[in-house]
């Protein structure tokens, strides 16, 4: 029997659910993944673009080791996997489970054109520690505040951690295809720093992490000149690491703390699987209307507001294509609460540039932050001096990035602090 895998995001061989029970119970395997076009084009972001290439190199070359091959696809990722499931003669498709509106349609849809075609579709976990709807809060179907479930989700057992399987065992006559090039998937500049994709540089980072940065996580992951955290958060969106694997290797570790914020990661994504449409609409809803202002929204993007610290985090995103997460908050908070600006205009530039631009986490940090989501507290307002004062105070964070901090070139601020504070308060923002 043939069994075809289709890969999406869950690049790698370590902890692959969905590839190991393909070895475990068919004679051939057919490891596939589908550049989907409806997919490029509303996240097709160059940065991600060129991680996933990298991603996808990297992942063929794993399963060549093996024996194996990567076959790549461009186009309809359903008309392409059943076209490719055809040719091959495979009595069913294995694919990992995927919590946004869009992964949800593509996986109804995949398997109705299967069903069509005769052709087996079955799920496996990956893209979470806890697979959403696994825990619900009494009387819903999923949790709204973050605590209890993260009381659940850690005592939840978790399913163990897969070996990468030895050989990957494929049939004969695979057109495997061509991997393309970035400029073809994408128009625009990469980050000058981006981080190098792939499950390979994914758990090398997580080697030096657990051995190194997670010890200090506790005390360190606030200082943003300290550069204390994993930066493991694009190898997780894209699933060159198993998010069950890092944390059981945190856990045997001591990382608690770390720990707690990857079930941040797993709370977002069981939001989003219950109500799709929070990837647009704000889970409370706002009674004070959004500001329009399109110069103050260009200034925030550029780094260019008068606030060192928010500037600081702005170029870093535009320089690395990742934004430390404390400098995520600050520069959230500004845009929607000293700015007044809808959180979604903020969510769309960091789709732009993030690396680990990602549905859940993305709008639902955004949704926390805006005052329109998980937060207990939705109307804390933080302030960019006081944030920095607390977690940059020698200014070491701001002078990586904003070297005109301090010199006449830096401009003044795009508004008072007083002025907001008094704006937000009054509802009047």
């Amino acid at each position: 029997m043939t069994i075809a895998v289709l890969f999406t995001r869950d690049l790698r061989v370590h902890d692959q659910p969905a590839l190991c029970a393909a070895i475990e119970r068919g004679e051939h395997v057919l490891p596939l993944f589908v550049l989907d076009e409806r997919v490029l084009e509303t996240f097709g972001a160059p940065n991600r673009v060129a991680f996933l290439l990298d991603s996808l190199q990297d992942l063929r070359r794993s399963l060549e080791a093996r024996g194996g091959g990567l076959a790549i696809r461009r186009g309809d990722v359903v008309a392409q996997t059943v076209r490719f499931a055809l040719a091959h003669d495979a009595r069913s498709v294995y694919v990992a489970e995927d919590v946004s509106a869009y992964a949800q349609g593509r996986e109804r849809r995949l398997g109705r054109a299967l069903a069509d075609a005769r052709i087996g579709l079955e799920t496996f976990p990956g893209a979470t520690v806890v697979p959403p709807g696994d825990l619900v809060a009494a009387g819903r179907d999923h949790f709204r505040v973050f605590t209890p479930y993260w009381r659940r989700w850690r005592a939840e057992s978790r399913r163990p951690v897969l070996d990468a399987p030895p050989r990957v065992a494929v049939p004969d006559g695979v057109d495997w295809g061509a991997l393309p090039e970035r400029d073809d998937l994408a128009t625009g500049e990469t980050a000058p720093e981006l981080p190098p994709g792939g499950e390979t540089a994914g758990r090398r980072r997580l080697e030096e992490w657990v051995a190194g940065g997670l010890g200090r996580y506790a005390d360190a992951r606030d200082d943003l000149a300290a550069d204390g955290t994993s930066r493991l958060s694009p190898y997780l969106h894209f699933g060159c690491v198993s998010p069950t694997e890092v944390v059981e290797r945190a856990l045997c570790a001591g990382g608690e703390e770390f720990v707690r914020q990857l079930c941040w990661r797993d709370f977002h994504h069981q939001l989003l699987a219950a109500d799709p449409e929070l990837a647009r609409e704000d889970l409370r809803p706002r009674d004070t209307p959004w500001r329009t202002d399109g110069e103050a929204l260009q200034a925030w993007k550029a780094g260019s507001t008068g606030y060192p610290l928010v500037d600081a985090g702005m170029r870093q995103l535009l320089r690395e294509g990742w934004m430390h997460n404390r400098a995520r908050l600050v520069t959230g908070s500004f845009l929607t609460k000293h700015l007044g600006i809808d959180w979604r205009a903020g969510a769309q530039h960091f789709f732009d540039h993030l690396v680990d631009g990602d549905v859940a986490n993305n709008t639902g940090n955004w949704q926390w932050v805006a005052g329109t989501g998980a937060d207990s507290r939705p109307h804390r307002m933080l302030s960019p001096r006081r944030q920095a004062e607390r977690f940059d105070p020698y200014e070491a964070y701001v002078r990586r990035y904003v070297p005109e901090f301090g010199t006449s070139d830096y401009p003044e601020p795009i508004v008072a602090h007083e002025e907001a504070v008094t704006r937000f308060r009054t509802g009047a923002a």
